[in-house]
């Protein structure tokens, strides 16, 4: 049985073979430059990105479909209590124990980090890892959950709201906790 040659992937692509390949090869040869001998998944991080171009679309097309007029420009209350609850959605999403089983099967546990917070990393696997890595980043969780919150905003203002200041009441009690737990360790001496 005759073996096809294998291309060599620093070989430059000629031109007698396929736009595709072409690609191909291009693709290959970016994603080793780029990566400087680390392994940096390139492919899942284009998957993610149109994941989210996806997510984006889809709830814009929601939101044209209903038919209402987007404002002129945000309300600076909308702003603020948009980015207090990105804030404490994500890190709940990306760091709270309670919901460690929905990053378990991208993630393995290292150790605590923080009150009723955990240090994961991103499983090395595949897809995996980008996931991984999504999903225990809460810079980069927050991208979706603010396109998730002010889309809800567009959709269904008062539900979205009133979600929203729970969860900024929510990152309020954390940082008086935070502030109460101090002030006694002050306190006590210990």
């Amino acid at each position: 049985m005759n073996k096809a040659p294998t291309a060599d992937p620093a070989a430059p692509v000629s031109d007698d073979h396929p736009p595709a390949g072409r690609l191909h090869g291009l693709l290959r040869r970016t994603r080793r430059e780029y990566a400087a001998g680390h392994d940096r998944p390139l492919g899942g991080y284009l998957a993610a990105m149109a994941g989210f171009a996806g997510y984006t679309a889809a709830w814009a097309t929601a939101v044209r479909l209903r038919g209402r007029p987007l404002p002129d420009r945000p309300e600076p209350w909308d702003v603020a209590l948009t980015s207090i609850a990105t804030f404490r959605l994500s890190r709940l999403l990306t760091k709270a124990s309670v919901t460690s089983p929905l990053r378990a099967p991208f993630t393995r546990y290292v150790a605590p980090q923080g009150p009723a917070e955990l240090h994961e990393e991103a499983k090395p696997e595949g897809g995996r890892h980008t996931a991984g890595e999504l999903a225990t980043c809460p810079f980069c969780m927050s991208v979706w959950v603010a396109s998730t919150l002010t889309a809800g905003q567009l959709l269904w203002p008062r539900a979205t709201r009133t979600a929203m200041g729970a969860l900024a009441a929510l990152a309020a009690a954390d940082a008086l906790q935070l502030a109460y737990g101090r002030l006694i360790d002050k306190t006590t001496g210990d």
